[in-house]
């Protein structure tokens, strides 16, 4: 199934490449062949970002960026800046002029247009959201006030459950639901779809955000305690500040019971059982009622990611007072729907989603947050529209000729690995000849005809179309896995590698200029976007892909000595990444960020292959004075290119699988050519003896 193996981690928003006058003189690089072609000035490296007064060997990073980091705010609205928010930044105007011009239209009713077209009038009508003031928050609040007996209660979980998988980043997932819905091909039998069900029931981002015991979190815990505290004042409920606090208590045990942040990335974690077993597994909530409610109760099985967490979620559902989970439950329900409710709930939810957690000054503009609602709920229609504009065949063309590359440099690798049993590599090749690759857009889209879209009514657009997409991932249950089917929208600038369907998709939203420029030189593709295919490729490979054979089916085909040679390297990797400090006292986990880190180098390793066969015996252009390897490293240094608010900084740190991205740039340091084209010396800070770099496929 897939699991968390995203490229960037959230709010990687970067900048834009300047224009970049002939460059100055850099470190000494072997010098071009006499049969290259003339120094070229003009080129897709940031000349103007270089900061020649940092040693490549001491930060690679800063030498690629630095002047660009110092000459750079972060925008208001933005916890993060860099390459990539600039990329989003083109790619969200021109999607702004697809929603007007859909919204202005008058398409057939039905229409793919039409659908969008009236969901985000609604979304930018902020007269008709202030007019009906809590109206559209009744029936929810309702809903839970119906709630009389734990029985009830189960009840209400199961009608809450949602497919809460992000659908702008499949590999996301966060649901303040106490449960959420994952629907992915099934460990043991790929072939045929599977119900997951995830631990949820938080507020804040991550359990360490509850539990741990650092000033910073304590004093964010105290301004959400505030925020729930003034959330159900806004919706007219009393006694808040007693119920705020006990909202807190409650999340505080359910972050008690959940996995960490790496337990949730362990596959083998996961159980299977069938409806009736999960009462003896999970004992203190009526599971009959919730998977009756959820339209569960006819499967086979359902599989429980958490398994641990979630027997404990279950017993303080037996536990803890009712009247407190309808506390809970009635904070949820106001919290979730704020973003599309009057302007008080909405500067609320931005003073602590958006001030607090994510460190911005400023919400965005109402069109930008109305694009964001569009892109969860009914995001591949979008991306379908979008790609019919801006997506060309020539650009698919070009990129599948460079994953085909990619892919034949990763079978040499794997053929060359003097450590590794034939018999291993025999499944490794098998694995990677039998890889799915999607590029730019889903072969076959989905069907909205069945999803109803009224122009006036906001909140109900919204829970309808989540219960759309749940009745769409339901119905997956009773279909077999299609391999070539997406889960990541086609407008999105990212990837994702999915193991358990063995196939990769690069979405067109990233196939454009700063990271592809079909005008470029093969040395900057491949350095930029060939280090992304690359990098997808190899989470077939990292820590968690590699427990995956060629079918999608979870299976060791590994030997016992080859697995340990592997880990052995793993370990090397995970102790070069735990030195990164990005804050004072605060180090990368580099176990919690490992599958990344390797993905990283063996695509970056793969990539450099790549390229290098695709030019052959010819020799590499130089390009704005660069050498084919300085164009490569620096393609590769400039697209992690970015700046980030601190809040959002000790999130990705404390939670996310991914290292900050200053860090994923001195990747560069494990591969023997950076070296020479940057004349890296011992006694440099990044300096690795050849021994001492790890070396991964």
């Amino acid at each position: 199934m897939t699991f968390p193996s995203r490229l960037l981690p959230l709010g990687w928003l970067l900048a834009a490449c300047a224009s970049a006058p002939p460059a100055p003189s850099l470190p000494p690089a072997p010098a071009p062949p006499a049969a290259a072609a003339p120094a070229e000035t003009k080129g897709p490296i940031d000349l103007q970002a270089i900061d020649r007064s940092t040693l490549p060997g001491d930060d690679f990073f800063k030498y690629a960026n630095g002047k660009w980091i110092a000459a750079t705010q972060i925008p208001p609205d933005r916890s993060a800046w860099g390459v990539t928010g600039e990329l989003e930044e083109r790619l969200w105007t021109q999607i702004r002029e697809l929603l007007e011009g859909a919204a202005r239209s008058i398409s057939d009713p039905g229409s793919l247009q039409r659908m969008v077209g009236d969901f985000y009038a609604s979304a930018v009508d902020e007269a008709a959201v202030e007019a009906k003031g809590l109206a559209p928050l009744r029936p929810a609040l309702a809903r839970v006030g119906a709630v009389k007996s734990r029985a009830d209660l189960a009840t209400y979980l199961g009608e809450e459950l949602r497919a809460d998988v992000d659908a702008m980043d499949c590999t996301q997932f966060h649901t303040t639901r106490l449960l959420g819905l994952w629907v992915a091909p099934d460990l043991e039998a790929p072939a045929r779809n599977t119900p997951f069900l995830l631990q949820g029931g938080l507020g804040l981002p991550d359990r360490e955000y509850y539990l741990s015991d650092e000033p910073e979190m304590a004093a964010t815990r105290a301004r959400y305690r505030a925020h729930v505290e003034a959330v159900l004042r806004l919706a007219g409920l009393q006694d808040t500040a007693r119920r705020a606090e006990g909202v807190l208590d409650l999340e505080t045990k359910i972050a008690r019971a959940h996995a960490t942040r790496r337990e949730s990335v362990e596959v083998k974690m996961a159980r299977a059982w069938p409806p009736t077993e999960w009462v003896r597994q999970a004992p203190g909530l009526d599971w009959a009622r919730f998977f009756k409610a959820a339209g569960l109760d006819q499967q086979r099985i359902v599989a429980a990611w958490h398994p641990k967490a979630i027997a404990g979620l279950a017993a303080l559902v037996a536990r803890e007072p009712l009247a407190r989970w309808k506390d809970w439950a009635t904070f949820q329900a106001i919290d979730r729907r704020a973003p599309y409710l009057t302007r008080a709930f909405q500067d609320e939810e931005f003073a602590f989603h958006g001030r607090v957690l994510r460190g911005a000054t400023e919400q965005g503009p109402r069109w930008k947050r109305a694009r964001g609602w569009l892109d969860l709920l009914v995001g591949e229609a979008v991306g379908r529209l979008y790609v019919e504009r801006h997506f060309t065949p020539k650009t698919r063309e070009q990129v599948e000729v460079m994953v085909k590359s990619i892919k034949e440099a990763f079978l040499h690798r794997i053929d060359a690995l003097d450590w590794m049993a034939p018999s291993t590599k025999a499944q490794a090749m098998a694995k990677l000849e039998s890889l799915y690759v999607g590029v730019g857009y889903p072969e076959h889209w989905q069907d909205w005809s069945g999803l109803r879209i009224d122009r006036g009514d906001l909140l109900g657009n919204v829970e309808r179309a989540e219960r759309y997409r749940l009745q769409q991932r339901l119905a997956a249950l009773s279909r077999p896995v299609d391999r070539t089917e997406w889960c990541m929208l086609p407008h999105v600038v990212d990837a994702v590698n999915m193991p358990a369907r063995n196939a990769l998709s690069f979405p067109a939203g990233i196939l454009q200029p700063p990271f592809y420029d079909p005008d470029a030189s093969a040395a900057f593709n491949y350095g930029s976007t060939g280090s992304v295919i690359g990098h997808e490729i190899s989470h077939s490979f990292d820590d968690q892909g590699s427990l995956f054979d060629s079918t999608g089916r979870l299976r060791n085909w590994w030997t016992k000595e080859d697995l340990a040679r592997f880990e052995q390297s793993g370990a090397q990797l995970a102790a070069q990444f735990d030195a990164y400090q990005p804050l004072p006292g605060l180090h990368v986990n580099g176990k919690q960020t490992l599958s990344e880190n390797i993905a990283d180098l063996a695509g970056l390793s793969a990539a450099y292959d790549g390229w290098r066969t695709s030019v052959g015996r010819k020799s590499a252009p130089v390009v704005q004075g660069l050498s084919g390897d300085q164009q490569f490293f620096l393609a590769y240094a400039q697209s992690w290119r970015n700046k980030y608010r601190e809040p959002v900084l000790r999130e990705i740190v404390v939670s996310d699988g991914h290292a900050p991205d200053s860090f994923r740039a001195e990747t560069v340091r494990n591969l023997d050519a950076w070296y020479p084209a940057f004349d890296v010396k011992p006694g440099q800070a990044l300096y690795l003896a050849p021994g001492d770099r790890v070396r991964v496929w």
